[in-house]
């Protein structure tokens, strides 16, 4: 199984993103019709919308919620892993258990998913412009500081972005 590990916006997004996002799931998917997992950290704001057109897609679906949230109504098809952990080290938990990270825009607790995933050696990459803070990450570079554990990569449209996904999984033998 692939896992691919989404970065979201908590709060409620634009149309503009939720149809970004809908689209990239829905290209991956034609890419990668099975062997495939979709990783999210939670189930509200921009993480809602992506968890039920994945499953609406007919990916697997797995959760990793905050232990504040861990008892809220998931949908029934979802993995929910219940960490018993804060925001931020659940998050830790969900960078690490992905094969990729993909940042659709968020906020500061994306940006903290992508240093990790940085600093774990994880491909990135992130959607862009989102319009929200992750968007201030390419000022910095493809590389974070001067050990280059992972490149960072900036797309433009969703298309592109299941593409270079797909291209991964293939790699590695778990896109069929």
């Amino acid at each position: 199984m692939f896992q691919v590990g989404i970065a979201a916006y908590s709060g409620e997004p634009p149309n503009e993103l939720i149809d970004k996002s809908r689209r990239f799931l829905r290209a991956l998917k034609l890419r990668c019709t099975e062997n495939v997992s979709i990783l999210v950290g939670g189930y509200w704001g921009l993480m809602k919308y992506v968890v039920d057109e994945a499953l609406k897609l007919g990916f697997v679906v797995v959760v990793l919620p905050p232990e504040k949230l861990e008892d809220i109504d998931f949908p029934e098809n979802v993995l929910v892993i219940k960490t018993g952990t804060s925001y931020r080290v659940r998050s830790v938990f969900l960078v690490r258990s992905a094969d990729v990270l993909i940042a659709l825009g968020g906020e500061s607790g994306s940006i903290q998913e992508i240093v990790t995933a940085y600093t774990e050696g994880k491909p990135i990459f992130v959607l862009y412009p989102s319009g929200f803070s992750t968007d201030r990450i390419k000022v910095l570079g493809k590389y974070l500081d001067q050990r280059k554990t992972s490149k960072i990569e900036f797309v433009g449209e969703p298309d592109a972005l299941a593409d270079k996904i797909s291209r991964l999984a293939e790699a590695k033998g778990r896109c069929r």
